[in-house]
């Protein structure tokens, strides 16, 4: 972005700085890797690997770490006791507790800590003010719930092993070895996860530093030679480490923790985003067509970033699952501080002679974070959905938002001001293209001041406001983080006297540059902070803002032009004298959470469901909003790489995931845009955004043809919206993600495991595969089972397991419909979803070869809460016999017949029949209670479908009724 810099005199080295950020603001070809570190650059990371590699490399290697069986004690589904940790030749050892707990929901949960630091008994260098603690608060900010200890878990201790059996009719084990320490984690008497496999478990325990002095050399006399330092104990980064010209203190010194987890005889792992690559992750350690560098979990800003690499991105989630044939199983690590993982895939044959037939693959991981805990939750399936199910419990369900939010935005970096809105405003409305919200970046404010409104520009934002409330429509404006220090701007003058934001090393405020120049961060870990900010979006304080007002988090990485890395120093300081290391993954969070809580009630009373847009996020931030993956670039490479990205995400239970549309950077062709509109309409998250630099690309300007087959694809979105919900509501009370690879549905289906570019979408049956490649005329697309599937649009029959073509062209979907569904929508074409809200419904029943079909709807007033008191609509639609039934499976609340009143004349306006049956030619109606409605039947044409109508069947979307065929 363009912005002033308002230089401070205590920044002595301008030119570099400007330089710096005009590097930043100019659009570049790609990522800059030199900002960011490769594992060869973390002290950590290689430390880490090399450790691992004097293991590999080592006969009969032995990790000096084991269990103390004297120190072991069972009580209430928990194990607790100490593991001791060999440190020299002569025996010495560090006494690191551990905790493992067996819980309700059958996970279980390992935790090692260091007694050493938990007891304060260490020394901070550089007179340092911070915790002595390893950071043991992640839980506080990422867990909700399912921590309740097992009830009926038992523990079998032995002199070598204890045994403990725990889960749903205590089918799950544990085995733990207690020398060297290792724990077998077994479902059915198999093992499923191995922690400390290959011995890699290595945490560095608190050493005191000492200054070596150097050798006297006498005159004449040859230096002694440095003596050998050992693999694995290079302290060359203990103490500080420098990289991009700034140094990082360390006052701890070394305080990394590392363990391998193996998944014996699984082939596949998905998860831990934010990557940039394939939905099944690939190995990390070199050869042919795998990464080079283990996967970063490290939150920045990576700009224009590049395709199938394992650098970091702008969130992280450290939740991995591994899936082989019926079976699901996986692990959450929870840590905050920067994590690599390291993936080996090994194929063993199970005797010298099988030849590889019948061999079994195992794929080791090994976690690696640079300070905190080791603590680690092992979820043992044995379905996908019971892991996502189980990890939700702890980190809670993506939070059900308001309706106008999955619909479509249509946002740019900038639009110019209140009359450009207006404009692009009506010009959607005169070319009758839908849309919800309309976005602003920075922008919008007097000088880059949050809370304000530029006066030159933005003039009358109330009014603005008010020309979108009367079609429905909302607002989006970004407020970030970072906050202009400028004297006289009443926001960071009130954040410096309160004392709220972010320290530096010396505990002093810390200054830092972003778009603004100068700036200060709020620290949102600080509870006085929250509830400053809270006040801030209040609307007698935040003038000009309405309830049709939403927000977007940006930067919140937190991004720092002038930082290592383009983020904060990692000896900040924040609230509880936490280092910024400690915290970083969750930083962004605990902004987006400080957000969210703002936007519950800015009026006394008035509480509504918030609309938070996120950039970074951590496990846990699914409850505060939608995120989206970040600067991507207007190219054929970048449309393939959002499902694989979204996929991940949504596996990992943030599914209200999206990618920019038409790409942030760059001027895409016109049938890049197009097909990028096609693949968006099946985004949780759809939103169309550009760069300041790009030419403006709203769906009117693109011309003939492309504006009506644009139109088209943000007309599917709004007719499947019920759909959408629907599945959005059953991702909130369950954690299953809204659109679903195929390993989700089919876990038998081993041909479908790595498929990352088709999907379904919740439970409706649509089998979905954008056109994401250029040119492109046709796509295959991959049945995963013998049902009935047909074309969306035209009927067109396919069946057989495997693949099929589907001709595509530009203005083509490829969507399929799976026998034995039954899909809701919502057919009148209207300006915003809000304008929809009273419309009928229709019902499309797609037949599969049983003849029978069966769907779900729900909805509410999609805005408030009240649906937590019962104010919804739950019905399951069944067809069965000839005869199609809607039956109530809500439960009833408080509100619920006051909502069912208020419903009461919204019906189902036509039901259509796909591959209705033949013995229905000649007939003309269909009996409804003591009434009847007209049926239309269509023959099959070629190879496209039987279909048929019933048009008015004057029934009540929210009653139970009946219709006879």
């Amino acid at each position: 972005m363009p912005h002033s810099l308002a230089l401070s005199s205590r920044w002595t080295t301008i030119l570099v700085i400007i330089s710096a950020l005009c590097c930043l603001i100019s659009p570049a070809i790609s990522v800059k890797h030199e900002n960011f570190k490769t594992c060869d650059q973390s002290g950590f990371c290689k430390r880490n690997r090399a450790y691992a590699d004097t293991a590999a490399g080592t006969n009969n290697w032995e990790a000096p770490y084991r269990i103390a069986p004297e120190s072991l004690s069972w009580k209430n589904g928990q194990l607790q006791g100490s593991i001791l940790k060999t440190i020299s030749a002569n025996g010495e050892t560090v006494r690191l507790p551990i905790t493992i707990s067996f819980l309700e929901s059958g996970s279980a949960r390992v935790v090692i800590d260091e007694e050493k630091r938990q007891k304060g008994e260490i020394e901070l260098r550089h007179d340092s003010k911070i915790r002595k603690e390893r950071y043991n608060e992640a839980e506080s900010w990422a867990i909700v719930g399912g921590l309740d200890l097992s009830k009926t878990a038992t523990e079998d201790r032995g002199s070598a092993k204890s045994h403990v059996k725990y889960g749903p009719d205590g089918k799950f084990e544990a085995v733990i070895t207690y020398a060297p320490f290792g724990i077998d984690f077994k479902r059915d008497d198999a093992t499923q996860v191995r922690f400390n496999d290959r011995g890699l478990l290595n945490l560095e325990h608190w050493r005191q530093k000492l200054d070596k002095p150097a050798p006297e050399t006498k005159e004449g006399e040859e230096p002694s030679p440095t003596p050998e330092v050992l693999a694995g104990e290079d302290e060359s980064t203990w103490w500080d480490e420098t990289f991009g010209g700034n140094t990082d203190s360390k006052p701890r010194g070394p305080e990394s923790v590392g363990l391998d987890i193996t998944f014996p005889g699984y082939e596949h792992v998905f998860g831990i985003p934010e990557h940039a690559g394939s939905l099944s992750l690939k190995a990390t350690r070199g050869g042919d067509g795998n990464h080079n560098d283990p996967y970063r979990l490290y939150n920045a800003d990576v700009f224009e970033y590049i395709m199938d690499s394992s650098m970091t991105l702008y969130g992280s989630i450290p939740f991995m699952q591994a899936h082989k044939k019926d079976s699901t199983v996986g692990v959450f690590w929870l840590n905050a501080a920067e994590t690599w993982i390291d993936v080996i895939k090994e194929k063993e044959a199970h005797n010298p002679l099988s030849l590889g037939i019948g061999s079994k693959f195992e794929t080791k991981t090994h976690w690696f974070s640079e300070s905190g805990l080791i603590d680690v939750f092992v979820f043992l399936g044995p379905t996908a959905k019971d892991v996502t199910k189980v990890y939700g419990e702890l980190t809670g369900y993506t939070a059900l938002p308001q309706e106008f939010a999955i619909a479509y935005h249509q946002c740019r970096w900038n639009y110019n001001s209140d009359e450009d809105v207006k404009d692009v405003d009506r010009k959607m409305s005169k070319h009758n293209i839908p849309y919800d919200v309309i976005w602003l970046d920075i922008e919008y404010t007097d000088d880059k001041q949050y809370f304000t409104w530029d006066p030159l520009s933005f003039t009358n934002p109330t009014g603005m406001l008010e020309q979108l409330d009367k079609s429905e429509r909302k607002l989006v404006a970004i407020i970030d983080p970072h906050i202009k220090n400028k004297d006289g701007y009443h926001v960071v003058e009130e954040l410096k006297k309160k004392d709220l934001a972010v320290h530096d090393k010396g505990d002093g405020i810390y200054e830092g540059w972003c778009w603004p120049g100068s700036s200060h961060w709020v620290d949102c870990f600080n509870p006085a902070a929250i509830k400053w900010w809270i006040g801030l979006f209040k609307y007698d304080y935040f003038k000009g803002s309405a309830s049709n007002l939403f927000i977007w988090n940006d930067m919140n990485e937190p991004s720092v032009f002038n930082g290592p890395e383009t983020t904060m120093p990692k000896d900040n300081i924040h609230h509880g004298g936490w280092e910024h290391r400690d915290v970083h993954n969750i930083n962004g969070m605990t902004f987006h959470n400080a957000t969210y809580q703002a936007l519950l009630e800015r009026k006394k009373g008035e509480i509504r469901r918030p609309f938070v847009l996120t950039r970074s996020f951590y496990s846990g931030s699914q409850r505060l909003g939608a995120m989206w993956t970040g600067d991507n670039q207007a190219s054929w490479e970048h449309l393939a790489a959002g499902f694989p990205m979204i996929l991940n995400n949504g596996i990992a239970g943030f599914p209200f995931a999206g990618a920019d549309v038409g790409g942030f950077f760059g001027n895409p062709e016109k049938d890049l845009l197009t097909r990028w509109y096609q693949a968006g309409a099946f985004y949780p998250f759809f939103r169309g955004h550009a760069h300041i630099d790009t030419r403006r690309r709203e769906p009117y300007l693109a011309g003939e043809p492309y504006t009506g087959i644009i139109t088209q694809a943000l007309r599917l979105r709004y007719s499947l919206l019920p759909a959408w919900y629907t599945a959005f509501h059953e991702a909130s009370v369950d954690g299953t993600p809204i659109i679903r690879p195929h390993y989700f549905q089919y876990p038998s289906d081993e041909a479908g495991f790595a498929i990352d570019d088709q999907f379904f979408v919740g439970g409706t049956g649509l089998l979905a595969k954008p056109v994401v490649t250029e040119k492109a005329e046709s796509v295959d697309i991959y049945l995963p089972d013998d049902e009935q599937y047909y074309d969306y649009f035209t009927f067109e029959k396919y069946s057989g397991r495997g693949k099929h073509n589907i001709v595509a062209p530009l203005e083509k979907i490829p969507l399929l419909m799976q026998g034995g569904h039954i899909i809701p929508r919502k057919d009148r074409p209207r300006r915003s979803s809000g304008l929809m809200k009273w419309d009928p419904y229709t019902l499309v029943l797609v037949l599969g070869k049983s003849g029978q079909a069966k769907g779900e709807l729900y909805f509410d007033d999609g805005e408030t809460f009240d649906y937590q008191q019962g104010a919804y609509v739950h019905r399951e639609f069944e067809f069965r016999d000839g005869v199609l039934g809607s039956s109530d499976i809500g439960v009833k609340g408080k509100l619920t017949e006051k909502y069912l009143k208020s419903v009461k004349s919204v019906g189902v306006e036509k039901i259509l029949i796909v591959g209705a049956p033949k013995s229905w030619e000649g007939k003309s109606s269909v009996k409804i209670g003591g009434g009847e409605a007209g049926l239309e039947f269509h023959p099959d044409e070629g190879d496209k479908a039987a279909w048929a109508v019933v048009r008015a069947p004057n029934v009540a979307i929210g009653e139970d009724w009946k219709i006879e065929f």
